[in-house]
């Protein structure tokens, strides 16, 4: 113990020193803007300020502490200053009236390690080079029309599924949490790499895919400390999220590398007329046009595929559990849904509910933006952050505050809606309110600027998706089950707790060389 004391001796000597350096910084942070009319918030402690407040669940911590303080609420992180937003007129002023202040981002931890050095276009702070990106991934892999050319892979996609249900049926409930994942990224993998990772290389490889990119999305939702107190990343290596930092990164960009690889080494470099270029063929043929934008460099490509083949996954596929969640607990929504496909689909001698029908199915779209409402995939839209000093609703706003936009209490302001709190998809009925409209009392993919621009693909598969599950079956919870539990997992993207597990039962009687065709068609 006598040969540990110039330790201990020395290690708290450090420790006072870091206190005293943060208390007189937090003095002078607030002797600069005493002469603030600064938005109302909580009190907050000293160093730490507010930060014992966020709880699990921060988009429901956020929500009641806005009750009480206001639907623009001024919170204090670390040393970060940070804006809650949590109603729609305020909404509007950052993502509308001052949306170019606001376009910008932070400069994350894991974001900066994970994604290139922030080169890829969630992550990137605002300025030529995320506008070129941006206009990329629109341009080649999410406009309406690049979109509609990928039917055929969504429908072979959502046909092997119901054949994959189709031939469970009787054998024990179905993990639907699962199979939305393995959906969404077969579908997203083809039209972004070129192939589906949950059906070639075998299972271990869609396993090591699998494990790798659920890393990456836990690992931007944890805590780093070096993201509220930016003297102290070291605390991140003490606790070892710096280490799965670099592990993360490390699998990720050898993935990554693999891929550019197989593209590269291509024997028909050119596509024939029946195929298309994948968005990873079309990255590599912009990197070599020296006439194009901003330059691509080989990190840049690997940032924007990562985008891709993350953000269009976990997002989707959670937005599906928790519209089939819903569903299952309100059945007459469910059964009205069912209804109208009879009238559509049926009507037509169809057994496969095909995109051209999606535009006639009025209940399927207002139970999906219903489910939206309540549960948007990233409740706290991700942060954004304010470049220059400026004024909402006669509140100053620093420069360099943190924007943190609440799309979960928008969603369930009782101002904003009746029943705020209740799945009744009967509002969006001849109700013209939706995202792509900008009415920031429904936001779940964001507004302005930094909006989703995957919003039209993930839309397409939701529709595609759930059409057929609710034509080709019905549902319902396995036996023994008392109610389904609804519990949040925490995280960047708002996961169910709980696997979704269901039980499918047929609702038309079918041949299996019927389903076969079905897949291959």
């Amino acid at each position: 113990m006598d040969a540990l004391w110039p330790w201990i001796q020395a290690c708290l000597a450090i420790v006072i020193l870091i206190v005293i350096l943060l208390l007189l910084l937090r003095n002078r942070s607030t002797k600069e803007t005493a002469s603030l009319n600064l938005p109302p918030g909580p009190r907050r402690l000293p160093i730490i300020g507010n930060m014992h407040q966020l709880g699990s669940l921060p988009h429901r911590s956020l929500a009641s502490l806005s009750r009480k303080h206001g639907p623009l609420m001024l919170l204090q992180l670390g040393h970060v200053p940070s804006l809650v937003i949590s109603s729609a007129k305020m909404a509007k002023e950052v993502l509308k009236t001052q949306d170019l202040a606001f376009a910008s981002r932070p400069a994350l931890v894991a974001a900066n390690r994970l994604s290139y050095g922030r080169t890829d276009v969630v992550f990137a702070p605002y300025g030529d080079y995320w506008t070129e990106a941006r206009k990329i991934c629109v341009l080649h892999l999410l406009s309406i029309k690049k979109v509609q050319s990928f039917k055929p892979i969504r429908e072979e996609e959502v046909a092997s599924m119901v054949r994959a249900i189709s031939c469970s049926c009787g054998g024990g409930p179905v993990d639907l949490s699962e199979l939305f994942y393995t959906l969404t990224n077969s579908i997203i993998c083809r039209v972004t790499v070129g192939k589906s990772y949950s059906s070639e290389g075998g299972q271990q490889r869609n396993y090591n895919f699998r494990k790798i990119v659920g890393e990456f999305t836990a690992l931007l939702g944890v805590f780093c400390a070096g993201d509220f107190f930016p003297s102290m990343g070291w605390v991140d290596i003490v606790t070892g999220i710096r280490a799965r930092l670099n592990k993360n990164f490390k699998d990720l960009n050898g993935f990554l590398n693999e891929v550019i690889r197989e593209h590269l080494g291509k024997s028909v470099p050119e596509p024939t007329a029946e195929q298309q270029s994948d968005f990873v063929d079309i990255l590599l043929q912009l990197k070599k046009d020296p006439g194009h934008g901003v330059p691509l460099s080989m990190e840049n490509i690997k940032a924007l595929i990562l985008d891709m083949l993350t953000a269009g996954t976990d997002t989707t596929a959670t937005a599906l559990e928790w519209l089939m969640s819903e569903l299952i607990r309100n059945p007459v929504a469910m059964r009205r849904v069912q209804e109208e496909l009879e009238r559509v689909v049926g009507g037509k001698g169809k057994a496969f509910v095909e995109e051209e029908d999606l535009h006639d199915l009025e209940n399927l779209q207002s139970a999906i933006k219903e489910a939206l409402r309540l549960h948007p995939p990233i409740p706290l839209l991700v942060p954004r952050e304010l470049q220059e000093n400026t004024r909402i609703d006669g509140f100053d706003i620093p420069a360099k505050t943190r924007v943190y936009i609440n799309a979960w209490a928008i969603g369930r302001d009782n101002d904003s809606w009746d029943r705020a709190d209740e799945f009744f998809p009967e509002r969006f009925v001849k109700n013209d309110i939706d995202f792509k409209e900008h009415d920031f009392e429904f936001i779940p993919f964001g507004a302005g600027q930094r909006e989703c621009p995957g919003y039209s693909f993930a839309m397409h598969t939701m529709e595609l998706v759930v059409a057929n599950l609710l034509h080709w079956f019905d549902w319902k919870l396995p036996s023994g089950c008392q109610g389904l539990d609804m519990a949040e997992s925490s995280g960047i993207t708002i996961h169910r707790k709980s696997p979704l597990m269901l039980v499918a039962t047929p609702r038309y009687e079918r041949e299996e060389t019927w389903l076969e065709n079905l897949v291959k068609s």
